[in-house]
């Protein structure tokens, strides 16, 4: 039997690298990848090599078709690798990109920036991703020390330093059971730091213990012990993004830019959204462990997902192995019939398989838990981003809609 030829060309590829695997100076109550580590309770150090840091960079670098390459360095916290580790990333890029535009994303707690670090983002070009939960009081609810202690202080400090030396950074936030309650409170915090760009993200997980000792259910584990206290609710989801939508679309189209209203608007007017979640197919977004083990998504990096490793297998076998490609089009394939017949389907398509654990009221399975929040959602913004679709239909900018809510507003 013929061993089949992958090429960079049979998909996009894209991997989020884990240099310190789970490894974190903090502690946060709701992080799903902390307990990542009871995989490889048998290492002793969960940290990269250079070699393979080297392997891995080459390799990545020749699997890509197009000339613009994108690396992401993710973790656990991926500031407890020294400086001279990322300074050695740009030499090994330099080297191997030949003359390729390459880019860096970085996502770190901002706990531990410093002058040091935020002139080599700079200097650089690297963009900063800071996970902050909003004010002090939402951030400290959950975001704390291994003592306890809360970090929102020692954040807004990196934050301050990132903006001293004029790094390009957007801000990542967990909306939880706590923070979804205060949807303007936490938005215009960010308005408040200057923060342009900023993604949110619900956190839903469910409890199931396992013999290796993680506590999180995979996503396909249909036994479980409910969802745990902090994820955020449907009701609570949908009210937190109609109510924040509300606010956004009137005063700052075209200024604030928020990941979910942009894939949002962007699958209204038939384009391809920038978020994966939002997608009607995935798959081509893999993340790679600090052993280079990789793992089919980072919400997908337990055993039964793992695609194999970069010291046996290349990274475009694994990435476009019919494993793999089933996994991004399962996507779409296992929608439930209420899924389907959604007016919203165009817009929501299920949404990340990870959230879709419970059942259609006839009973059919991978209907997502925040479906409820998300109809709110989009039945609540239709009316604008049908608006905004007829302006970019129209060569014409859709913050054109705050205007238009204006005069609608007068004539009533």
């Amino acid at each position: 039997m013929e061993k089949t030829l992958y090429t960079p060309f049979d998909r996009i590829m894209y991997i989020m690298t884990k240099p310190v695997g789970s490894i974190c100076n903090l502690a946060c109550t709701y992080c799903y990848y902390t307990e990542k580590a009871k995989l490889y309770h048998d290492t002793p150090r969960h940290i990269m090599s250079e070699s393979l840091l080297e392997k891995f960079i080459k390799e990545y670098i020749e699997s890509q078709a197009s000339d613009h390459i994108l690396f992401t360095w993710h973790g656990g916290e991926t500031l407890m690798r020294p400086l001279d580790f990322y300074q050695k990333v740009v030499k090994l890029q330099a080297q191997y990109g030949r003359g390729r535009v390459i880019e860096n994303s970085i996502q770190t707690n901002g706990t531990l920036l410093t002058d040091s670090w935020c002139r080599f983002f700079k200097e650089n070009n690297w963009l900063v991703g800071v996970s902050i939960d909003g004010p002090q009081e939402f951030h400290d609810e959950y975001r704390l020390t291994k003592q306890g202690r809360p970090t929102f202080v020692k954040v807004m400090q990196g934050i301050n330093l990132l903006n001293k030396h004029g790094v390009e950074w957007n801000a990542l936030a967990v909306i939880n059971d706590f923070n979804a309650d205060y949807p303007l409170d936490f938005y215009h915090f960010f308005k408040d730091i200057h923060c342009k760009y900023i993604q949110f993200t619900p956190i839903v997980e469910r409890i199931n213990p396992h013999a290796d000792g993680r506590h999180l259910a995979a996503p396909d584990e249909e036994t479980h012990n409910g969802v745990t206290d902090f994820s955020v609710t449907p009701e609570q989801w949908g009210n937190f993004l109609c109510t924040l939508f509300d606010d956004w679309v009137r005063n700052d189209v075209g200024e604030y830019f928020i990941q979910l209203f942009d894939a949002t608007l962007a699958n209204w007017a038939g384009v391809m959204p920038g978020v994966c979640s939002m997608a009607e197919t995935c798959g081509h977004a893999g993340v790679m462990e600090f052993n280079g083990d990789v793992y089919s998504c980072d919400h997908f990096v337990f055993p039964e997902y793992k695609l194999g490793n970069i010291y046996t297998h290349s990274l475009i076998e694994m990435m476009n192995s019919p494993r793999q490609v089933a996994f991004g089009q399962n996507k779409r394939d296992s929608l439930p019939t209420q899924c389907k017949e959604c007016d919203y389907l165009f817009a929501c398509h299920g949404e990340c398989p990870k959230n879709r654990f419970t059942r259609t009221a006839t009973g059919e399975p991978g209907l997502n838990y925040l479906c409820a929040g998300y109809h709110q959602f989009f039945k609540h913004v239709a009316p604008y981003m049908d608006f905004m679709k007829r302006e970019l239909d129209n060569q014409r900018p859709p913050a054109n809609v705050m205007r238009w809510i204006r005069e609608n507003e007068k004539q009533r």
